[in-house]
């Protein structure tokens, strides 16, 4: 397709980044781009600055908006301002983000709300077409832009005609002549690209985008930004789906998943922004140094009211202080643990012994202890909340009193209910029969008492998991207790067990695959009545509870009509690493399509060997060559992620100070200065950098917890016998290899492997690859 950059006189790139080509040929191409009137790329220039000055005066007319007399109340007027305050910092011009990103032709008029720009003859699109044949075009970018006569000069990319920009092929063209994106080099547009997609000038075949390639490859420095300029067909499907089903994501390393998870949510809210702006939306990421990383990327979008949290966020509870075992951890993340809490809920509630008298007046009235126990029964029976039922019961006893005042002859309505729902007797009835019940308390009898474990636990749990579950040393109460965040997840729940749980609007949950069954029951919980964008790879589950299925996950979170997309095709990790990645999949993962890239990137894998004997005691020599590797990544551009095991973090800071290399931790933004980030394994998952040096594959792999093998079998023999053994310990080596493949993913540009031990033989197939 036709390239055009700035100067004619020498073959130049289509954007920054990208290695000199001679332009493609065609009408218009670099040669002669500019003609007498400045050429096609100063028309465009001239209206990004139009658009720009357009955005200004937007801004200007929203801070000279005079809000002193237009409220009622003091509280309105507050509200307003606020509103107008987010729409100011909604219309700021960012001066290194394009205003637009690409530009529509279409073949015919459009009946839209917004006026596109005229075309003129002298900017027609290459095919020869006339303006006659012309009908509407459209500048898409990341906001609407309109001059001071209401006419749009850039479209939002999430409107319904800026659709084509993404799903148009010379196949299925609809109606767009040509698509024309645009280059751009710290906010200044420097080339223009041309795709003719009908008409005389179209030939009916796919073809690659330079400009697009070199968007996707654009080193990485400072946060994750937004995809909004390449989002790819089976990207967008995903993002323009209906808020009124949840839509679950499988995605290989590379293929965006996470940004399609907020782009949903930037088009979510902008074609719900009412109803979202009354229920509200989350983000919900694994950790608040992934949190981080994508920050910026709504905001850039003009969306500033989306929440972000961690699932420890939402079940902050109680102060957590203490760990758990893999094994005791996995216990307590187990959907079972829902029943053994709502049976130790329930059983607080105790039947009445004694008839419920209310003294009015002169008059004595009384419910007898088996109409109570009927009405208690019955609300037992309907599984309502614990604590909407305890407010019901004194209503139904006040009931039950008011109809023998109707018997006697009285003519009693409900503020006599509400009186006698309120009366001491009754209230103190209600307090002996369904007592208030603390959630952390509740959780603490649990875990601390083995008789009240046993009870409610009766075959649920193995004899041998109430054993794990018990806490050695009992706390002395809520506050002393040493609380993991499992423990959290279980007061959750029991506290929604009591009261419900408010549901948001809209809820992106991503790294899905790591969560426990609790923790999707608590993430569930946040969107009962509105929907769901799930987002993880099945393959990167890397805790010993990681769900096996899709099927199973959306089943515990409540949402199992959901819709599954597979996202397969890879635009950020390079063809020759995703491929010996993918090695790991037949045993991490066989029920997962192998993913492909579209990046073609020689020489992007090396490994380098430390000989055993050189590695000697300690890992000096090992040491030094990882430190190696990273200064020799470093006169590249871009930013550089030394991985490790976790246990090698400490080494391997110390041999990066010794040899004067300065370094981040994760979660700490990259910028020109600092450009090397040490990152455990543990903490590598959603992460990525323009080149990766691995160290000692064999140590990630064998890092991970160990974790008990299948549940023992139901025993009737007393706790501490020979028959209630706990089963063998065996290593989670799937879960180490899990790990592995996430960190061998986490690569845009090259992955350097070093390592002293052999490699794991999954990664071998036959090939030679173990001991390189």
């Amino acid at each position: 397709m036709p390239s055009h950059a700035q100067q004619p006189a020498a073959p130049l790139p289509t954007s920054a980044d990208e290695p000199p080509e001679p332009p493609s040929g065609g009408a218009g191409a670099a040669g002669e781009a500019e003609t007498a009137d400045g050429g096609p790329l100063a028309r465009e220039r001239a209206h990004l600055a139009a658009s720009r000055a357009a955005l200004r005066a937007m801004r200007q007319d929203a801070e000279a908006l005079d809000t002193r007399d237009t409220a009622g109340n003091w509280v309105s007027a507050e509200s307003l301002r606020h509103t107008i305050d987010e729409r100011i910092k909604a219309l700021a011009d960012l001066s290194d983000t394009p205003l637009f990103f690409g530009r529509l032709d279409y073949g015919h008029d459009h009946h839209t709300t917004e006026t596109p720009a005229a075309p003129t003859p002298a900017d027609r699109p290459a095919t020869g077409s006339t303006v006659d044949e012309v009908g509407d075009r459209f500048y898409i970018g990341r906001r609407h832009v309109h001059d001071a006569d209401g006419e749009p000069m850039v479209i939002d990319w999430r409107a319904p005609i800026s659709q084509p920009f993404y799903q148009a092929s010379p196949k299925k063209p609809m109606d767009v002549v040509l698509r024309r994106r645009f280059g751009y080099t710290g906010g200044e547009l420097t080339a223009y690209e041309d795709e003719p997609l009908s008409g005389p000038g179209a030939d009916g075949g796919e073809r690659t985008s330079r400009l697009l390639q070199s968007e996707i490859e654009r080193p990485r420095v400072g946060p994750m930004r937004d995809i909004v300029a390449t989002i790819q067909p089976e990207q967008d499907e995903i993002v323009r789906a209906g808020i009124g089903g949840t839509v679950c994501v499988q995605g290989a390393p590379g293929t965006g998943k996470t940004a399609v998870g907020l782009h949903r949510v930037a088009y979510l809210l902008y074609a719900h922004r009412e109803r979202l702006a009354r229920t509200g939306t989350l983000v919900i990421g694994p950790n608040q140094s992934f949190l981080h990383y994508i920050e910026q990327v709504l905001p850039a979008l003009g969306e500033l009211q989306v929440k972000q949290a961690t699932v420890a966020d939402l079940v902050a509870h109680v102060e957590v202080r203490g760990t758990d075992s893999a094994e005791r951890a996995r216990i307590k993340g187990d959907a079972r643990m829902a029943e053994v809490l709502r049976r130790a809920l329930r059983s607080g509630v105790r039947m009445p012994r004694e008839s419920v008298v209310v003294v009015r007046g002169s008059r004595r009235w009384r419910v007898p202890a088996y109409e109570v126990e009927e009405i208690v029964r019955e609300l037992l029976a309907r599984d309502i909340r614990y604590g909407a039922a305890r407010a019901a019961l004194p209503q139904r006893i006040a009931h039950a009193v008011l109809v023998r005042m109707e018997q006697s002859g009285e003519a009693p309505d409900d503020r006599v209910q509400d009186a006698v729902a309120r009366n001491a007797a009754v209230k103190a009835a209600v307090k002996e029969i369904w007592p208030a019940v603390d959630p952390v308390k509740l959780v603490l009898r649990l875990l601390s008492d083995a008789d009240a474990l046993a009870e409610h636990a009766a075959g649920i749990l193995t004899e041998e998991e109430q054993r794990t579950l018990l806490w050695e040393k009992p706390a002395r109460g809520p506050k002393s207790a040493k609380w993991s965040a499992a423990d959290a997840v279980l007061i959750d729940e029991a506290a929604d067990l009591i009261e419900r749980t408010p549901s948001l609007g809209h809820v992106v949950l991503d790294e899905a695959q790591d969560l426990s069954p609790m923790q999707y029951r608590a993430v569930g919980r946040r969107c009962t009545t509105g929907s769901a964008t799930i987002l993880g790879d099945i393959a990167q589950g890397t805790t010993p509870w990681a769900t096996g299925s899709w099927a199973e996950a959306l089943h515990h979170l409540g949402k199992p009509e959901a819709r599954v997309e597979e996202l397969t095709r890879g635009f950020r990790v390079p063809r020759e690493v995703i491929a010996y990645a993918s090695r790991l999949l037949p045993s991490i993962a066989p029920d997962l399509t192998e993913a492909t890239s579209v990046r073609e990137s020689p020489g992007s894998l090396e490994f380098h060997r430390v000989a055993p004997e050189d590695a000697g005691e300690g890992t000096p020599a090992l040491d030094a060559e990882v430190v190696a590797a990273c200064q020799r990544a470093l006169t590249q551009e871009g930013s550089i992620g030394l991985i490790a095991a976790d246990a090698r973090v400490p080494a391997l800071a110390e041999a990066l100070a010794s040899a004067g290399l300065s370094h981040l931790s994760p979660g700490e933004e990259t910028t020109a200065d600092a450009r090397l980030t040490l990152v455990p394994a543990s903490l590598a998952k959603g992460l990525e950098y323009d080149y990766v040096v691995l160290d000692e594959p064999a140590a990630v792999v064998a890092g991970e917890p160990l974790l008990s093998g299948p549940p023992a079998r139901p025993t009737t023999e007393p706790a501490g016998e020979a028959g209630a053994a706990r089963p063998p310990q065996v290593p989670a080596h799937r879960t180490g290899l899990r790990r592995l493949y996430v960190a061998l993913t986490r690569a845009v540009s090259g992955l350097t492997i070093v390592h002293a031990q052999p490699l794991p033989t999954e990664l071998a197939r036959g090939e030679g690859w173990v001991g390189v």
